[in-house]
Formats: structure tokens, C-alpha cells, sequence
């Protein structure tokens, strides 16, 4: 999608969304549309499968089973 192409796309759904945007604003949407729409292509090319997902490298810690800030008295103040 061309400059021109992502600016009217931009103006168009904001004002479907009864969004307020200015030419400023809309210009400013639409440049970082464009580069995230970049990034996309990009991550696209690289030819990662579903495999390459590193999913397990996320690893939250476990719930703690009582809050640190409270003891037997109640809250801490």
C-alpha cells in the first residue's frame, strides 16, 4: 500500500470509527501503519514454521500462595 493509499485508508476507518483526527494526526497514524505493515512483511519473509516458536522461553513465575505485604495481623500500613 502506497503514502497516498495508507492515508485515505486511515481517514476512511477513523471516520467509520467516528474517530476526530486531524491531517496531522492522520498522517502520523498512517507513517506507523506503514512501518508496522513493514515489520509484518519482514517476519513474513523470514520462514519461520509454527515449530520455530520458541514457546517455552516464557516461563512466569509460580503464583505466590500468600502475600509477602500481609502478615497475621492484617494489611501492613
Amino acid at each position: 500500500m502506497n503514502e497516498a493509499l495508507c492515508l485515505q485508508y486511515v481517514k476512511t476507518t477513523a471516520g467509520l470509527l467516528q474517530l476526530p483526527l486531524c491531517d496531522a494526526q492522520a498522517t502520523r497514524v498512517a507513517l506507523h501503519l506503514q512501518r508496522t505493515a513493514a515489520m509484518a512483511r519482514l517476519l513474513d519473509s523470514a520462514g519461520l514454521t509454527a515449530h520455530d516458536e520458541l514457546v517455552e522461553i516464557y516461563c512466569p513465575a509460580p503464583f505466590p500462595a500468600v502475600d509477602p505485604t500481609l502478615d497475621s495481623a492484617g494489611p501492613s500500613r
